[in-house]
């Protein structure tokens, strides 16, 4: 996942729109703006991580054609965003707060308790595994059960960090935040 993570940095710094977009809803357009920029052809049965590391593998390697490429193709992003309603990265960025936000009020208003069965079993699991490999209870006798064993992880501390987020929030909410009062003017109009 730390190659994800550095690709995504390079995205948000060479392509903000797209980088914006990553982070919400609308994560599958993103993703093919990316793939069309890299030539990627993603697999009908991939799963969003197959495509992330896919991604993550081509920004890694990007000669300076393809980074200006995803700089056009943020560019193109933002005019297909503009005229689907979203004006700028704020409001996409805004889209996964309300994504959240929604979730948790039709939490309050059902009071089921599957969100918290389904965190609870998620975060457990997650704990139960990595315990279990530190503790050395799991074995692998080849790089094939390994890479499992670590595709796995990274599912299961994915999907807990979602379960956190949405509990707790989450830091990159508090990243957009803080790149959000250092853009806007104090009151008064003083800087």
């Amino acid at each position: 996942m730390s190659g994800w993570t550095s690709a995504l940095n390079v995205v948000k710094t060479l392509a903000p729109t797209i980088g914006t977009a990553l982070g919400g809803p609308l994560v599958g357009g993103a993703i093919m703006a990316l793939e069309s920029v890299f030539g990627i052809t993603a697999k009908p049965d991939a799963s969003t991580d197959d495509r992330q590391a896919d991604l993550a593998a081509a920004i890694s390697g990007a000669t300076p054609e393809q980074l200006a490429a995803m700089r056009k193709a943020d560019q193109d992003y933002a005019v297909a965003m503009a005229t689907a309603g979203f004006k700028d990265t704020e409001t996409l960025a805004s889209l996964t707060v309300q994504d959240r936000v929604s979730a948790r009020d039709m939490q309050v208003s059902t009071k089921s308790m599957m969100a918290p069965i389904l965190a609870s079993l998620i975060i457990g699991g997650s704990l139960f595994a990595a315990g279990a490999i530190l503790m050395g209870k799991v074995s692998y006798a080849n790089t094939t059960e390994a890479t499992m064993v670590g595709t796995v992880m990274g599912y299961l501390f994915s999907e807990a960090k979602a379960v956190l987020s949405f509990y707790f929030g989450s830091t990159s909410d508090t990243g957009q935040v803080n790149d959000l009062l250092a853009k806007s003017t104090p009151p008064g109009g003083q800087q």
